[in-house]
């Protein structure tokens, strides 16, 4: 499969192209190594375990592939104009209209009927011989367009063969410079051409030596040129293997640094992680999320480079349900640009075969302040249990639910803000089993992280009773009061 193709594909916005196909996003994964994004169907065609990005050519693992349901969502209001007939509407209702309208297409190119628009896109986009296409070197000068079915012919064409002499002529230029040997191989490599494409080139254009004469010039200077570079490169060999024999004999010591520096790498990595642990307590249904370098990623769900940000997974209980959090820093839908928007995420876990679902407990959402004043923002909610939100996750994790409104942008906007210092925030997510009453939630985020799970609940518990026991009084005071105006009365 390949993404979706439209017929006003230049006037949608390149962060919704895939640059692996060149077509819009069909089902986005992100690349969490580098941020870039692909299709699923296109990071799906790429051999072994290492996903390389169209864009960077950074390389991710398989397992660090992540579905942006959110960006998917961004996407489903974009505006689309069917590539097979004149049909206008958005994203989230083009496939139906494909399926329904464009059951078994044809390529208008050779007239070949396909099962699908997508088999079809596929068949244009890589295949069809009677498609009109750029050439190759498009980058280096050549401007043609031809069928797929004529690129051989044109390869030999005078126009294409005085773009590769052209091309050689700068080439020879750049082995010709001063420079030291690390800048010609970076020069060389932006060529993506070597000596045995030329010979293939050169083996092409003498087979038309007896019949066309201005190419049998044009093949002898390129033919000169040619051994020029491989005169140089002869030289540049033997300056560099000097230098190999010189790289060889240190290359002992410098293993051993890079060995000790991985160690150090491990162990640093191993002693955050164990720091971390410390800090958080993800087994008991409680999370503290501490978010660093907050301006920076305000500016990039601005600017729309990362719209949202994940927090790591937490637990209800060691065999319990799995969640994370996601927060878009400059909002999400009716909210975005005016508050932050903080949700809620059902994660497949390893024990949700024995847990019950839907999911129906209480999620209580703090933002801290952490001045003194103690004035958190605080919001709950309990789960739809109709939602699919809260259903058993069939993926690797359900759609988001939670607060769009959670907090407004302008108090990020104060020069003093309390909620940001430093550079950081603290967001506290608590699911309530207990059903703790409303009034009790500031008291309870007041309690200083310091303190064991326990002792929190143990002093939780003791001022619900001590509320409970100041309402009996008032209660009792206000049936005495009554009572006593009934006497008087009598």
């Amino acid at each position: 499969m390949v993404g979706y193709n439209s017929r006003n594909l230049d006037g949608i916005q390149p962060s919704y192209i895939c640059n692996s196909c060149l077509l819009i996003f069909r089902d986005p994964v992100q690349l969490i190594d580098c941020g870039h994004r692909m299709c699923q169907s296109c990071a799906n065609e790429q051999s072994g375990n290492l996903i390389t990005c169209a864009e960077c050519d950074e390389k991710t693992t398989r397992e660090k592939l992540l579905i942006d349901r959110g960006f998917r969502n961004d996407m489903q209001t974009l505006p689309i104009v069917c590539s097979l007939c004149s049909w206008t509407g958005i994203l989230n209702i083009y496939q139906n209209h494909l399926d329904q309208n464009h059951q078994n297409p044809t390529c208008d190119s050779c007239g070949q009927k396909f099962n699908s628009v997508n088999d079809l896109d596929r068949h244009i986009q890589y295949d069809c011989e009677k498609t009109t296409v750029d050439c190759p070197l498009k980058q280096i000068g050549c401007q043609e367009m031809v069928l797929r079915l004529h690129l051989a012919e044109h390869y030999i064409s005078d126009q294409h063969q005085k773009v590769l002499v052209n091309f050689v002529r700068q080439m020879d230029s750049i082995l010709s410079m001063n420079m030291n040997n690390n800048s010609l191989i970076n020069s060389y490599q932006r060529t993506h051409f070597d000596v045995n494409e030329l010979e293939k080139i050169s083996k092409t254009t003498n087979s038309l030596l007896d019949n066309t004469k201005t190419l049998a010039d044009e093949l002898e200077r390129l033919s000169i040129e040619r051994n020029q570079i491989h005169n140089t490169l002869q030289s540049f060999i033997q300056e560099s293997s000097i230098l190999k024999k010189s790289i060889e004999e240190q290359k002992s010591s410098i293993d051993g640094i890079k060995f000790n520096e991985q160690r150090s790498e491990q162990d640093l990595l191993s002693v955050e992680q164990k720091l971390n642990n410390m800090n958080l307590d993800p087994y008991d249904g409680t999370y503290l999320w501490k978010i660093t370098n907050v301006q920076e990623k305000i500016v990039a769900a601005q600017s729309r480079t990362q719209t949202s940000i994940y927090s790591l997974p937490f637990y209800s209980s060691p065999t319990g349900y799995k969640m994370c959090l996601r927060l878009y820093l400059n909002g999400d839908g009716t909210a975005q640009h005016t508050h932050i928007s903080l949700f809620f995420v059902l994660m497949r876990g390893e024990y949700d075969a024995i847990l019950t679902f839907p999911f129906c407990f209480k999620v209580i959402f703090c933002l801290y302040d952490q001045t003194d004043q103690q004035n958190h923002i605080i919001e709950s909610f309990r789960p739809d249990v109709r939602s699919n939100c809260f259903q058993r996750p069939r993926s690797d994790m359900n759609i988001a639910s939670g607060v769009p409104k959670f907090a407004p942008l302008t108090i990020f906007q104060q020069a003093n803000n309390p909620y940001v210092l430093n550079d950081i925030m603290f967001i506290k997510v608590i699911i309530d089993f207990n059903n703790t009453p409303q009034t009790i939630l500031p008291y309870m985020f007041s309690l200083s992280s310091g303190l064991t799970t326990q002792i929190k609940q143990t002093m939780i518990q003791h001022e619900i009773e001590k509320k409970q026991q100041e309402q009996e009084v008032s209660n009792s005071s206000t049936i005495n009061i009554e009572t006593d105006k009934s006497i008087t009365i009598d």
